[in-house]
């Protein structure tokens, strides 16, 4: 059985207990992950203080050379990160699931290597200028989650490193290895101590989010932890980037071709089997279209084949965890004794955390599926008899990450759309982010924002040079 480190200062660190990681598909062991200390913990942040003193010194020009060089190990390293995070982490290989995850961590470590974030003169008169510079913040603290673990890993790592910062990057514990190992590849052309990892449960997210020797803290997963994080950094009074998840609502408008949008309807649900943050959630369809949209997703839904994305030809993979498995069963469970109609699709396999694609009709707020984000294959359909009454379900919930609206009219979708209330609201679309795009959530699904130049801001501090003439 294999055994993983931690990465600190460029060179593997041995730790004294680690924890097996098991293929949620079919319970096989993938190897042996490190348990960080708070020891551990304190040497890594330490590490990254004394080289972010030179990295902050190297040129912007050579920054982006370096970046541009991780490029490459990613590339000439994708294929086997791709199969670490599906063994890992359950999502096919096929599909939108681990290649397509490895190739969205290549397009997000290209695009901030080749924006430019120049000094600005904000003001300037005979008397004065005065001249803006972005400056690093120091020593960034990444929390990263388990449902996208190295694209969402290289969100947080690349803008922090490429605007002077150095990281201290903890994976989830549910999924350590595909990170650890991306880290170790990614150290071969990036300087010591610039890239760091942690490893272990929430106690060691703490002891890193509290340290006082962290700069900035970015965060994406539960509210329940965003929560502890946003006290934790009281201590070292850290600016923070917080991405807590979300509940997200689709909304069909009347008269929408069911079969138009089937497609983009079920992958926004579906995707990565509903475990991704900015995923259709609720459904909500106008009651003279109803059964034309379930038909339509149910006919997809059953043509899908599920099972270990190891497998080429299958589309659909398990839960990543017995936790989160457990909870999808118990809402639709919960549903299901409310007198919901629950519409289940596939054949699932007779081990691993899989569950069947499943629709849930004759279902209203209020019921747990609804209000509670299931974060799995499980999609409430919810009808409306109005467009106003759709909005007001759609805003209704503390979450307000995406969201998004359906029509053949765009004019008219556009007019529901700058109604609800989400960081960002897509058209005859949902979760189509893109690394040019700022990205951030609304309400209880966090704050700061992600990508392009204002994520590259987000990890930097503003300095104001003033100059009298």
């Amino acid at each position: 059985m294999q055994t993983y480190s931690n990465s600190v200062n460029g060179q593997a660190v041995e730790a004294a207990d680690h924890q097996e990681i098991l293929n949620p598909a079919t319970g096989d062991s993938i190897g042996l992950a490190p348990i960080s200390t708070e020891s551990d913990v304190g040497f890594a942040v330490n590490t990254a203080r004394k080289a972010q003193l030179n990295w902050a010194r190297v040129s912007d020009q050579e920054k982006r050379d370096t970046i541009v060089r991780v490029t490459r190990v990613l590339e000439e390293n994708s294929e086997y990160l791709a199969e670490l995070i599906t063994r890992e982490q359950g999502k096919p290989l096929s599909g939108p699931g681990s290649r397509f995850e490895m190739q969205a961590c290549v397009g997000w470590t290209q695009v901030p290597a080749a924006l430019e974030l120049p000094p600005e003169i904000v003001y300037e008169d005979e008397e004065r200028k005065d001249v803006l510079h972005r400056v690093p913040l120091g020593v960034v603290a990444a929390i990263a989650p388990w449902n996208w673990p190295l694209m969402i890993a290289i969100w947080q790592i690349i803008p922090s490193i490429r605007m002077g910062n150095t990281v201290v990057i903890k994976p989830s514990e549910y999924t350590p290895i595909a990170t650890l190992e991306m880290v170790r590849l990614i150290n071969q052309v990036l300087p010591p101590g610039v890239l760091n990892t942690v490893s272990g449960d929430g106690r060691i997210g703490a002891a890193l989010t509290s340290h006082p020797d962290i700069d900035k803290i970015m965060f994406t997963g539960s509210e329940a932890t965003g929560r502890r994080i946003i006290e934790a950094s009281t201590r070292s009074l850290a600016p923070i980037t917080l991405e807590l998840g979300g509940n997200d609502a689709a909304i069909v408008l009347p008269g929408t071709d069911a079969d138009a949008i089937a497609e983009g309807l079920f992958w926004g649900a579906f995707l990565n089997m509903g475990q991704t943050c900015a995923c259709i959630k609720r459904l909500y369809v106008h009651d003279s279209d109803y059964e034309a949209v379930v038909n339509a997703l149910s006919n997809l839904a059953q043509q899908m084949p599920i099972g270990d994305g190891m497998d080429e030809k299958n589309l659909i993979g398990p839960l990543q965890n017995e936790m989160q498995y457990n909870k999808v069963k118990d809402l639709v469970a919960d549903a299901r004794a409310n007198g919901c109609e629950v519409m289940e699709f596939g054949t699932i396999p007779d081990t691993g955390y899989f569950l069947p694609l499943t629709l849930v009709g004759n279902i209203r707020d209020g019921q747990r599926l609804v209000d509670e984000e299931q974060f799995g294959p499980a999609l409430p359909v919810i009808r409306y008899q109005s467009l106003d009454e759709a909005v007001a379900s759609a805003n209704r919930l503390d979450a307000g990450l995406g969201a998004s609206v359906w029509a053949d009219d765009l004019e008219q979708a556009q007019q529901v759309a700058v109604r609800l209330e989400a960081g960002t609201v897509w058209i005859n679309q949902h979760g189509a982010i893109h690394p040019m795009v700022p990205f951030g959530g609304n309400k209880a699904s966090g704050y700061g924002v992600e990508f392009g130049l204002e994520g590259l801001k987000a990890v930097t501090q503003p300095r104001v040079i003033s100059i009298k003439k």
